[in-house]
């Protein structure tokens, strides 16, 4: 099963004037909306996730989505599905961990029911004063794409933990258990922009979005992997993987855009590649160990239907 033919089928059912994007953009009201869930052992386990940190993550996974978008985070919904034997303790830590995430976001209310499983679901509304909203079907041929941060080492932390491996300080680790919305850096763009342009989070993986981007768009985006940045100790900890971790691995919540070059240079961001127009293929990845990689679908991304 694949979140794509799922997507598929909803849009047939109920048509997709707001299915599409990771925020749904309510033009007339000036509001943007996103709902994301995180659900255990899917995606996350408790013995590597203590309640503030996931109280944390679901706060920022949520917040990652409207900065994605270009809008402003405002008002936040909670539903939780707990286990009958879970404590007090487990949900004042959880929302002390959301707390951390606000900073002026408003919670608003929510649901709590019963469940095998922990599961969190949060709605979050942001509002696009001052902003051009962005949607991933907007990139322009001519446009460069650029990128926030660093990429892959959430993934590699889930493989330090995975291998028994506990320091909580650990760049890589501390990435997966506490990821930061990369939320200036999508303000600067919609603050700046005076053109439609594609942006997203990579929550799902660099490749995920740059391959969404490109259908979504119906371009072809030529990427040099010399040029994106990732932690060094990425390659040192996986000197077998930290290419396709850089590419394929999920929930490191940095922003890519395809914006102006202009504007890329002035805001001073870090260029990665450009959009062309469409090829016989989606995404050329440049200067990698064993020369190209052509990327014509999600085969190798994240599947929210997989275990961690």
């Amino acid at each position: 099963m694949k979140e794509d033919d799922i997507l598929l089928t909803i849009k047939s059912v109920i048509g997709e004037k707001y299915i599409g994007d990771d925020c749904a953009y309510i033009k007339e009201l000036g509001l943007v909306v996103t709902q994301d869930s995180l659900v255990e052992d899917i995606h996350f386990l408790k013995k590597y996730m203590s309640p503030y940190q996931l109280g944390y993550k679901s706060g920022m996974v949520n917040i990652s989505d409207i900065s994605a978008s270009g809008g402003i985070p405002k008002y936040m919904s909670v539903a939780l599905s707990l286990p009958k034997d879970i404590s007090t303790e487990f949900v004042r830590e959880f929302y002390q961990g959301l707390s951390e995430t606000l900073n002026g976001i408003e919670i608003i209310g929510g649901d709590i029911t019963g469940s095998d499983k922990i599961m969190v679901s949060i709605t979050l509304i942001g509002i696009d004063k001052d902003r051009h909203i962005s949607s991933r079907a907007n990139a322009k041929s001519g446009q460069v794409i650029v990128t926030s941060g660093v990429h892959g080492s959430s993934a590699a932390g889930l493989k330090l933990l995975m291998k028994g491996k506990r320091d909580y300080e650990n760049p890589l680790i501390k990435s997966h258990l506490m990821p930061v919305a990369q939320i200036k850096f999508g303000s600067n763009i919609s603050k700046n922009i005076n053109e439609d342009y594609a942006m997203m989070d990579t929550s799902d993986g660099l490749a995920d979005a740059l391959f969404k981007i490109a259908k979504a768009s119906n371009k072809t985006l030529i990427v040099d992997f010399s040029k994106i940045i990732y932690d060094k100790t990425l390659k040192t900890n996986f000197p077998d993987e930290y290419e396709n971790l850089i590419l394929y691995g999920g929930e490191d919540y940095q922003i890519i855009a395809t914006v102006p070059e202009y504007l890329a240079k002035s805001l001073n961001l870090n260029i990665i590649g450009k959009v062309e127009p469409k090829s016989e293929y989606f995404v050329k990845i440049k200067n990698m160990l064993n020369g190209e990689k052509i990327i014509d679908n999600l085969n190798n991304c994240y599947n929210h239907f997989e275990t961690v």
